[in-house]
């Protein structure tokens, strides 16, 4: 996956067979964000703009932006599969943190 950043915000960029050109969508907010250029250069500007525009959208609107995924979340687990989970991870010389987060980047993709 190819990604962009600007002012903390993170677009997923994919070519477009449909319309011919990039297409960009901003990623970790709940908003829908999207913008296309014909080069990287122009993708860039127009995901710059966007993001630009959308702050100044909200501003003007009196709301706050979404904010990006903190990269943090709470799980509930049942009580057995925590301690095993736990258990896998200690045998790997990991925190539980880390060896969740492992798994999860090994089995996630976006399609």
């Amino acid at each position: 996956m190819n990604t962009m950043k600007y002012k903390g915000f993170a677009a997923r960029i994919e070519y477009s067979e449909a319309d011919g050109c990039i297409v960009g969508h901003i990623t970790g907010i709940r908003d829908v964000i999207g913008f296309h250029g014909d080069s990287v250069a122009e993708l860039r500007a127009a995901f710059e703009d966007a993001v630009d525009d959308y702050l100044a959208t909200c501003e003007k609107l009196g709301r706050e932006p979404n904010k990006p995924y903190s990269g943090q979340f709470r799980l509930r687990l049942e009580p057995g599969l925590h301690a095993r989970a736990a258990m896998l991870a200690e045998a790997k010389g990991k925190s539980l943190n880390a060896w969740v987060s492992e798994m999860i980047e090994k089995n996630v993709s976006i399609a």
